[in-house]
């Protein structure tokens, strides 16, 4: 601690020793420094806040939702700083009249550009500020300047969101009306080919992927009717086996004992087959022999005094003639769609280069109407879109804040600027003077010396003045004094013209 505070009063020391360097150094760098703070020109900052409603019930309704809307926003807050409207608000404020040439017109825009910011605060405002710091412009030039071009970024705002839109959606229309009839021609002369190409080939139309749907479409009913097909000789050979066993007439009861009796065991027998029992069924069998061995007994069954039409016979004939009828009309269709299937296949085989070129002109045709039926529909929703935001006023907006005249200005900040100055003015003075006492070979104490030489120091030598010594050395320091005051003064003195400027401007 006590070496801390040693080489802190060998520091002052130093410093002190040479402080007429450092008061140099110090009014130098201050001098400088507050010259090229004057230097800088203040610049004002204007700025003003749009509202923008997107709300719209009919827009809604009709599609036009606020994300359409915000997107029309976003776009008309980006090219708000374009090239072409920062030109116009050059024209139409005073920085006109300061340039002649297009170089300077292409510099007053970049310059422009970066002194306006457009910012999105929320979703419906919007806040645009302004700067003006031109050094060829009086403080009070400068304000009203950054207050014209605000104001003038709001009318363009305002251009841009009425009459810009309105005159940006009916060429937008009239350019889909073109787009649409050059549309309708390539579309009418596409139909003029593919008809005339479906006439020459009729068996191709729709193209390989027509055909190849086509086919898989008549083998699927193929199987289909094969499978019916089987189904029905199925059912029309259980009617024949039925036919089989069932006599085509029977005895009445009375007119004779052996007929009446095989009459019945036929209708037994024909009962049980109708039931499902095949014909290893033990009841089947025991009725079978019973048959056989009553024809024996009576061969002329079937005929003879007393015997009248079977009706089950009858109706089993009815039934197997609609069968049969059935199997002919599926055997048919069968036919003509393997026939069928057959002329596909002959035809692809065959032409195989006609097939392609149905489907290619199948495709065009196909693309152009997709496309025409879209700008047909993008049309009519950009025409209702456009009589609703012209009727309607979809997107209506409001200054919330006029644009500010500024009063103070917005940068540089001058009175920190001059305080950073004198700051920085007496630490370089104070640090030169410290630095050259480093390099010097004196020592501000005993120990200082006793630690570089290793030697014990014996004693020290006061520094006595006389009377005309110590009268030269107050004189001194009331120049010191007076020299350093002189630069707080100098201080005081320029941070009171800045405030009388700005009492000035405001």
């Amino acid at each position: 601690m006590n070496q801390l505070l040693e080489e802190l009063r060998a520091g002052l020391w130093a410093v002190w020793n040479r402080r007429w360097l450092a008061l140099a150094i110090a009014w130098g760098v201050c001098l400088l420094g507050w010259l090229a703070v004057a230097l800088v020109p203040n610049s004002y900052e204007s700025e003003t806040r749009i509202f923008v409603q997107l709300d719209d019930v009919l827009a809604e309704q009709i599609g036009i939702g606020a994300n359409a809307r915000e997107r029309d926003i976003d776009r008309i807050r980006q090219t708000l700083v374009s090239s072409v409207n920062l030109e116009t608000v050059v024209r139409s404020t005073r920085i006109g009249d300061m340039v002649s040439t297009p170089v300077e017109m292409e510099a007053a825009i970049e310059q422009l550009e970066k002194d306006i910011k457009v910012v999105s605060q929320g979703e419906n405002i919007f806040e645009i500020s302004a700067v003006s710091g031109r050094g060829n412009l009086s403080d009070e030039e400068n304000a009203a300047l950054a207050q014209a071009i605000t104001q003038r970024m709001i009318d363009i705002f305002r251009e841009e969101n009425l009459g810009g839109a309105r005159g940006e959606m009916a060429d937008s229309i009239e350019f889909l009306n073109e787009q649409l009839a050059s549309r309708e021609a390539d579309l009418a002369s596409a139909e003029q080919r593919r008809l005339a190409f479906e006439a020459e080939n009729p068996d191709l139309i729709g193209g390989a992927q027509a055909i190849a749907a086509q086919l898989s479409a008549t083998r699927a009913e193929l199987r289909s009717v094969e499978s019916d097909l089987a189904a029905a000789q199925a059912a029309l050979a259980a009617i024949d086996g039925q036919l089989a066993s069932t006599p085509r007439t029977i005895v009445i009861p009375g007119s004779g004992g052996t007929q009446s009796t095989l009459a019945q065991a036929e209708a037994n027998l024909a009962a049980m087959r109708a039931r499902g029992l095949t014909e290893e069924h033990p009841d089947v069998i025991a009725a079978t022999r019973t048959v056989a061995s009553l024809r024996e007994r009576s061969p002329a069954t079937g005929s003879g005094g007393g015997g009248m039409p079977n009706p089950a016979f009858t109706s089993l004939q009815s039934m197997r003639v609609e069968r049969q009828s059935n199997v002919m009309s599926l055997q048919s269709r069968a036919a003509a769609l393997s026939a069928e299937i057959a002329s596909i296949n002959a035809s692809q085989a065959r032409e195989p280069g006609v097939a392609a070129e149905a489907q290619r002109i199948s495709r065009d045709y196909e693309v152009l109407r997709t496309q025409y039926d879209e700008l047909l529909q993008d049309r009519e929703e950009l025409r209702l879109r456009g009589q609703v935001e012209s009727e309607r006023s979809a997107v209506q907006f409001e200054v919330i804040d006029p644009p500010t005249t500024p009063r103070t200005p917005a940068a540089p900040n001058r009175p920190l600027l001059l305080l950073a100055v004198l700051i920085v003015g007496l630490g370089a003075g104070t640090g030169t003077a410290f630095v050259l006492s480093k390099a010097g070979s004196t020592f501000a104490t005993a120990s200082q010396l006793e630690r570089n030489f290793g030697l014990p120091v014996v004693g020290t030598i006061t520094h006595t003045f006389t009377e005309a010594g110590r009268e030269l050395r107050a004189r001194r320091l009331k120049y010191f004094a007076a020299g350093l005051g002189g630069l707080g003064m100098l201080f005081v003195v320029l941070m009171g013209v800045e405030i009388v400027q700005r009492s000035t401007v405001a």
